[in-house]
């Protein structure tokens, strides 16, 4: 595995595109090596299937210009953070290097989500174990943020947002891929999935005085070396 900067790990392919693809394009527009590891296949669901979901990650990958994604292969609708799937996880964490992990934000209703979310802060902390049967050496991503793919009508007050405005119709682009999921059976008229979607992100960025932002939110405190970077 080729290591990266940013590790944004997702219950399912498409989570990580809808809570934070424009954070990705901004991150690989910056130089920051950036790679993605999907859980779980994300199926069944009522117009997917493994082969459908496969095409459509791809093509979303390739949108989103990524360095490498990769699917861990647990069971959607039956994530566990088991001692087993912490330690495929961990795993991976040593040998792709992440400085900064992503990972769902903890209160949600998707069983999948809050799953994901603890799975990734245990393995976190098994990475940097000695004296292990891991692959690769001891590593420790200095941080995790939380991105929002949530299935809650939350009022969240996230940590900081990020402006994402260059990158709005490029991540818009990789979300359409998925048509399986957020086009298929979905009601046509205004407003759409999608137009929810961008209200949404307009939201976030007149919050901060951009066009389009995305939120995240971090249990611990963020550390600043200069002022000079705040909106």
């Amino acid at each position: 595995m080729n290591p990266v900067d940013i590790l944004a790990i997702a219950p399912h392919p498409d989570d990580v595109e809808l809570g934070m693809g424009g954070c990705l394009l901004r991150a690989i527009s910056e130089g920051l090596r950036v790679g993605i590891l999907d859980l779980t296949d994300g199926e069944p669901t009522p117009h997917g299937s493994p082969e459908i979901r496969a095409r459509e990650t791809s093509s979303a990958s390739q949108i989103l210009g990524l360095q490498w994604r990769h699917n861990l292969g647990l069971s959607n609708r039956r994530l566990e953070a088991t001692l087993a799937a912490r330690h495929q996880l961990a795993g991976v964490l040593r040998q792709c290097t992440p400085r900064w992990l992503f990972a769902p934000y903890w209160i949600d209703a998707h069983p999948d989500h809050v799953a994901a979310t603890q799975l990734i802060e245990d393995a976190r902390f098994w990475a940097k174990l000695t004296k292990s049967d891991l692959p690769g050496k001891p590593w420790h991503p200095e941080r995790i943020y939380y991105y929002y793919c949530v299935h809650l009508k939350l009022a969240p007050t996230p940590a900081f947002v990020l402006d994402i405005s260059p990158f709005w119709e490029q991540k818009l682009a990789a979300i359409r891929c998925y048509e399986s999921q957020f086009v298929t059976g979905r009601p046509t008229a205004p407003p759409t999935f999608l137009d929810q979607l961008r209200d949404e992100a307009a939201y976030w960025g007149k919050t901060i005085g951009v066009r389009y932002g995305e939120p995240f939110a971090t249990r611990e405190p963020l550390g600043l070396a200069s002022l000079s970077q705040l909106i």
